[in-house]
């Protein structure tokens, strides 16, 4: 679904992303784990089309994209649901909701979204505002879903909230592989990330330092805590 070869990224004379090749299949969770500064935004900014000065080869749907700009990206499958979320505080949640376009016959209907995230049904005419950390979560999600959206890149989506809302996105990812969809998760929480993916990156400095199926992820659980200083 997804191929990374070789991508370099700079921020004016500073290289950011040094030959990073990574992968996702269909219906396959890939995580990205790292410190703060590692690159892994860097990367999935690269990846929607939005950071510019980068060299290497993204493949999509076995279709080059590495010069297709963000909103062409979107447009053929890539979702991104960002680490801030992105939710228009002055519209509804079923506004929020309404407003991205249709990519594919994939797309969630709002019944299936109420379906799957009840918390958002019970606040549909509620302000963006007014949600808690973990129903801007959920309406971030759910937001990508509605687009029909082959691939979710997820930034961080555990950052900041309670356990409990933790295993309920965890319980969301999972929901979403089952239908064929892949997902990039670029994580620092390694507990959340051994529950959810087949597979791990391990970025340092830029570059991968590792790769781990999620046995081995976690085997080496205490090691991996111990790098990222948790």
């Amino acid at each position: 679904m997804l191929e990374v070869t070789d991508l370099k990224a700079w921020y004016g004379e500073a290289q950011a992303l040094h030959g990073v090749t990574v992968s996702v299949e269909k219906g396959e969770v890939v995580t990205l784990v790292g410190r703060n500064g590692a690159g892994k935004t860097t990367l999935v900014r690269c990846l929607i089309g939005l950071h510019r000065q980068v060299s290497g080869a993204v493949s999509f749907l076995g279709r080059d994209v590495t010069g297709v700009p963000a909103h062409r990206r979107a447009r053929a499958g890539m979702g991104w649901v960002q680490d801030d979320r992105g939710i228009y505080a002055s519209l509804s949640v079923e506004e929020n909701l309404l407003l991205p376009p249709r990519v594919s016959d994939r797309a969630w209907t709002l019944e299936q979204v109420y379906e799957a995230f009840p918390e958002l049904a019970v606040r549909r005419k509620a302000p963006g505002t007014t949600l808690s950390g973990g129903e801007q979560q959920m309406l971030a999600i759910a937001r990508v879903l509605r687009t029909g959206a082959r691939l979710l890149l997820m930034d961080e989506p555990s950052e900041g909230l309670a356990p409990v809302v933790v295993a309920r996105i965890g319980a969301i990812i999972a929901e979403i592989k089952a239908t064929g969809v892949g997902v990039l998760l670029i994580e620092q929480n390694v507990k959340f990330a051994a529950t959810v993916a087949d597979r791990h990156y391990l970025l340092s400095q830029g570059r991968i330092a590792t790769a781990l199926d999620n046995s081995e992820f976690r085997r080496r659980e205490g090691e991996l805590l111990e790098h990222l200083g948790i």
